[in-house]
Parts: structure tokens; sequence; C-alpha cells
């Protein structure tokens, strides 16, 4: 019974969203008295103080932090999140701009990750717009960059965009996002003054920032949502 609850909490761990009880009974080849089993003594290991708490609702488990530590965790974890969705923006909207009209799941499929976050932040900036509707199967919204998109770039139109593979480059990194938050490099402090010192006009969030794109301010970017 052991080895199943451990097997059950890498599971719920990797999944990182609620999973059916049912589904982990019938994947495993074991009973549903078994998982529910193996659930409870999940509960016991985790305890009140534990860093993370079970959830169990309509058939299905969780893993979630403890609420108790919330504002630690949120202390640590937000400046992270908020610098990465700060990047996930600007490679959309430079998506956008050198491939419109495009649509969301077009996006999608360029960047290979979820891009719901970022199509909202850029339309709530009014930096793109619904342009109409792609004649397919499900008829899904195009997008494209509109004028106010060219007066935050300083761009007197799109013929002025830097070289597509070039700017891409420069934005991304080769890390995908579920790499980048366990993968996340720090440097001492004296390592990270000096850099500061050299690349501080070049550099923003630890990422490179193209001229054009220099004018999106990522306070107005993390504050969206």
């Amino acid at each position: 019974m052991d080895k199943l609850t451990n097997i059950i909490e890498a599971i719920l761990f990797a999944s990182g969203k609620s999973v059916e009880l049912s589904m982990i009974a019938e994947k495993l080849e074991v009973s549903m008295r078994e998982v529910k089993k193996a659930l409870g003594e999940l509960e016991e290991r985790y305890g009140s103080d534990g860093g993370l708490k079970l959830l169990q609702f309509n058939n299905k488990a969780q893993l979630a932090s403890n609420p108790d530590y919330k504002a630690s965790v949120e202390a640590v974890l937000n400046p992270i999140r908020e610098k990465e969705l700060t990047r996930t923006i600007l490679e959309c909207a430079a998506i956008v701009a050198y491939k419109q009209p495009i649509t969301k799941t077009e996006i999608e499929m360029l960047r290979g990750l979820n891009s719901d976050y970022a199509v909202h932040a850029l339309v709530e900036l009014k930096l793109i717009y619904p342009c109409g509707r792609k004649d397919t199967v499900g008829r899904p919204i195009l997008y494209a960059t509109t004028d106010e998109f060219l007066k935050r770039f300083k761009l007197n139109s799109l013929a002025d965009l830097p070289d597509y593979d070039a700017l891409m480059a420069a934005i991304t990194r080769p890390e995908t996002d579920s790499y980048l938050y366990a993968r996340e490099e720090y440097h001492s402090e004296e390592e990270s003054a000096a850099e500061e010192s050299e690349e501080e006009e070049e550099t923003e969030g630890g990422y490179e920032i193209p001229d054009f794109l220099r004018g999106l301010d990522e306070s107005d970017l993390v504050k969206i949502g």
C-alpha cells in the first residue's frame, strides 16, 4: 500500500490539477477502496502543518499548497511568474505583429504553449484586436495589431519591424516555460551588481528586449488579468 500511496502522490504532483479517482483506479488496476485508502494515508502524511494539502472533491483528488503559507509562497514565486508572463506577452506580441491576421490556436502552435493569458493581456492593452474570423471549422477569432501597437513601439508602419527570426531569438530562451520556474538561475550579489552595471541598458528581466518592444511597460503587463 505504501507503494500505491507514493505512486498516487507522484501522479497528483505531476498533474498539477485534479485527477478523477476512477481514472487512477482504472489505469493502476486497483480498486476504488485501495485508492481512497491511499489518499487517506496521504492526508495523514501531510498533516495540518505540512507544505502540501490533499484536496478531495467530486470524486477527484488534487495536491495544493497549504494556505497557511500563502504569503511566503507568493513572496518567492510572484516575481518569477511576473517576469515569465512579461516574456510570454512580448513573444506573443511579436508573433501577432509578423503573422497577422492569426488565431490564438496558431499562436499556440508557433509557441508550443498555452497563450490564453497573453492574448487577453494584449487585447486589454489595446495592442491587438479581434479583426474577424477565419474561414475554417469553428470560425476561430483572428487577431491583428492596432494603431496603438505602432504608437507604443514608435513604429511608422509594420514595415519598420526588425527581422522576425532575430527578434524571436532575442525574446525567447531555449528552456520551455515549465522548466523556467524550476531552473531559474541566480547569481551572487557581486556578480549581479557587475552584470547590472554592464548590461543595464541592454537587458530587462534577464532576457534581451528588442528596441521596438521597450515601450511595453512591465508594470502594465503583470497587473492585467
